[in-house]
């Protein structure tokens, strides 16, 4: 595949994910033809939501998009994955650490906005964080499926779950009650709604033994924003099948709904080479892994091993954070340092 740069300067230097613009009022709003929203860098998710736009006359332009959170103002960091449902966009946290842990609890939180709002002044954004509940839901899921997940490693549990422990333990967090001590710490980089409104949560870690990537079914999402708020419920654990490059681990980079109702994926490394990772450190053969896009059906039910082909093989990229593929096109966004670079094949 011969893919074609397009370059980007914005505030922060990752981009996560990328998700098509809907609202028709939103890209006249900037008399773009075409666009697609990414999250930007590890700050406040209201800090961090960009827009990528394809201009009439054909060129390219990113606006860093304002935002208000309201009263969650500067209490979150690290979105990662986005989603379209019932006319919402959702952004949901890493729920992870930093790369020597522990688990950060601004990290564990979904916000949603509408994209209309965006196109006539500062977007309000309203955010729900969640204090490990869906650490809770995905790790009881991950225990009740047939699937086999790779362990950790000593000094990973100790960093990520031990001293997460300790410290909300320290500082009197109710939240503690929702960790164990076998957990496995959840590291969320994708997501996509099914046509129920159940979630597909791509995992970057955990993967399984074989290192295969994971994603777990959520339901209740929508009703983390509801005046009596719920809490999200994992519905199943699953694994892809036949993509894992041998001898190495890969895990989901992002998750998009295709036309012909299967979903399209990126899966590459558990983390990035070179940074301190602990992970890394645990599960070296997790870390020199190039991205690859894949196509599977998700059809739920007690098969937690679920096909998937591969699509295109995007070596040498290490660090392909997000696609979209539209009108028969593939657009993949990628982390660079001190830019945004979008591929369009």
């Amino acid at each position: 595949m011969t893919l074609r740069l397009v370059e980007f300067l914005v505030a922060g230097n990752e981009a996560s994910d990328l998700l098509p613009v809907r609202s028709s009022a939103l890209l006249r709003a900037h008399g773009a033809r075409r666009g697609f929203w990414t999250v930007l860098d590890e700050g406040p998710v209201e800090h961090c939501l960009a827009l990528l736009l394809e201009r009439e006359d054909g060129g390219w332009v990113a606006h860093h998009v304002p935002a208000d959170a309201g009263p969650e103002n500067g209490r979150t960091e690290d979105g990662e994955a986005l989603a379209h449902h019932d006319g919402w966009v959702y952004v949901f946290g890493s729920h992870f650490g930093s790369k020597g842990g522990p688990l950060r609890p601004r990290r564990a939180f979904v916000a949603r906005f509408r994209e209309d709002d965006a196109a006539t002044g500062p977007l309000p954004v309203h955010v729900v964080r969640n204090s490990f509940r869906l650490h809770r839901a995905v790790n009881d899921a991950l225990a009740a499926a047939p699937l086999v997940p790779l362990p950790p490693g000593e000094r990973v549990r100790q960093r990520f779950i031990v001293e997460t422990v300790a410290r909300g333990t320290a500082r009197a967090k109710s939240w503690v009650t929702r960790l164990a001590a076998d957990d496995l710490p959840l590291n969320v980089e994708a997501a996509a709604f099914t046509p129920d409104g159940t979630v597909l949560l791509g995992l970057r870690f955990p993967v399984t033994a074989d290192g295969e990537p994971i994603y777990v079914e959520l339901a209740g999402v929508a009703g983390m924003f509801d005046d009596a708020a719920g809490w999200p419920r994992a519905l199943g654990a699953y694994a892809l099948t036949g993509v894992t490059p041998a001898g190495a681990l890969a895990g989901f980079r992002a998750i998009t709904p295709t036309d012909d109702g299967g979903y399209a994926a990126v899966i590459g490394s558990i983390d990035a080479l070179g940074k301190g990772s602990v992970l890394l450190d645990d599960h070296p053969h997790g870390g020199d892994v190039t991205s690859r896009h894949v196509r599977f059906r998700h059809t739920g039910g007690d098969d937690a091993r679920v096909a998937a082909e591969p699509v295109a093989d995007l070596a040498p990229f290490h660090h392909v954070e997000g696609l979209a593929e539209v009108a028969g096109r593939c657009y993949y966004v990628t982390d660079e340092d001190h830019r945004v670079a979008l591929w369009i094949g």
